[in-house]
């Protein structure tokens, strides 16, 4: 009788095969998953991903209204609240929009391979969204000596930032920093207008109190 242990070495290496040979398997940005709020999925920030290395357009793209260019926040304020305008937000009356998104509750849903994989094997019950359907923002600020940005994805015009976010941004006190803003409609997870982004990120800074 084989071992729980030699069952889990047989069924891993089963996997690894099988993926070796699979061409349609998943590929997750080396960044993984941005945060989420709202109405915001994770099978429509995949329809953003394979969308954004496409020509860059602006002319439909948000209007960051906070941070402003420029703007400098202390390292002492409390997280601050930024907000944008959008023309996609312009018509709500489209075929088959969901409605309101919920109040903005961000999650962080990166998974590591080895729980990929064991979820391969012992799968467990992952309830999956509704294909979604509306306006959508992907903000991502950079921070130098980062490799990887501050990331948001979105159905709300503002993003009140969550307490790690900002503490990663108070830890760039005196470096500048940036924001950019991909946006795109969506229906049940096809994207029918953008994506969109700013021309120019906008800068800010945070800086430090002596």
């Amino acid at each position: 009788m084989k071992t729980p242990s030699l069952l889990w070495s047989t069924a891993a290496v089963a996997l690894l095969g099988l993926t070796a040979c699979s061409g349609d398997d998943e590929v997750t940005p080396e960044c993984g998953e941005p945060l989420y709020a709202g109405g915001a999925t994770d099978e429509a920030w995949r329809t953003l991903v394979d969308a954004q290395n496409k020509a860059q357009d602006s002319s439909r793209a948000v209007t960051i209204v906070s941070p402003e260019a420029h703007q400098t926040y202390l390292s002492t304020d409390a997280a601050p609240l930024w907000q944008w305008t959008s023309p996609l937000r312009a018509s709500l009356q489209r075929p088959g929009r969901t409605g309101p998104s919920p109040v903005a509750r961000p999650r962080d849903t990166g998974r590591s391979v080895l729980a990929w994989l064991g979820n391969q094997v012992l799968p467990t019950a992952e309830a999956h969204l509704p294909p979604y359907t509306g306006d959508l923002y992907w903000v991502k600020v950079q921070v130098p000596g980062r490799q990887c940005p501050v990331e948001l994805l979105t159905s709300e015009l503002q993003w009140q930032l969550d307490d790690g976010s900002w503490r990663t941004l108070r830890d760039a006190a005196g470096q500048a920093l940036s924001v950019q803003v991909l946006s795109a409609y969506l229906v049940q997870n096809r994207i029918t207008e953008g994506p969109y982004t700013l021309a120019a990120p906008v800068s800010f800074g945070v800086a430090g109190v002596r």
